[in-house]
């Protein structure tokens, strides 16, 4: 993966979203983690590139997978606080802006 540092919770979200994606299709897991990873690379080197979404965050919504990688610009850079899915708990990562460091 990139520098791009990951809350504790938005890595969970990323590794549980990949395994359901390999018990759904042998193989699927590494097309979704190489998509987040090209995300998370763009986030790094364009950190104002991804659309701004809610509470300050931005976002960039994944092309084949219906998630976005949800991130905070912080002084010291990009943070991912969310891989959000995009029909469940809608906003539910909010609370996490709170217990971010510095945050």
């Amino acid at each position: 993966m990139t520098d791009v540092p990951f809350l504790p919770a938005a890595r969970a979200e990323m590794l549980r979203a990949a395994e359901r994606y390999e018990k759904e299709r042998p193989g699927l897991s590494r097309d979704y983690l190489a998509e987040v990873e090209t995300a998370a690379q763009r986030i790094a080197t364009f950190p104002e590139h991804g659309s701004p979404f809610l509470q300050g965050t931005r976002r960039v919504v994944l092309k084949r997978f219906p998630f976005s990688v949800v991130y905070s610009t912080e002084a010291d850079g990009p943070l991912v606080v969310a891989i959000a899915h995009h029909r469940r708990r809608p906003g539910y990562w909010v609370r996490r802006m709170k217990k971010r460091p510095g945050g």
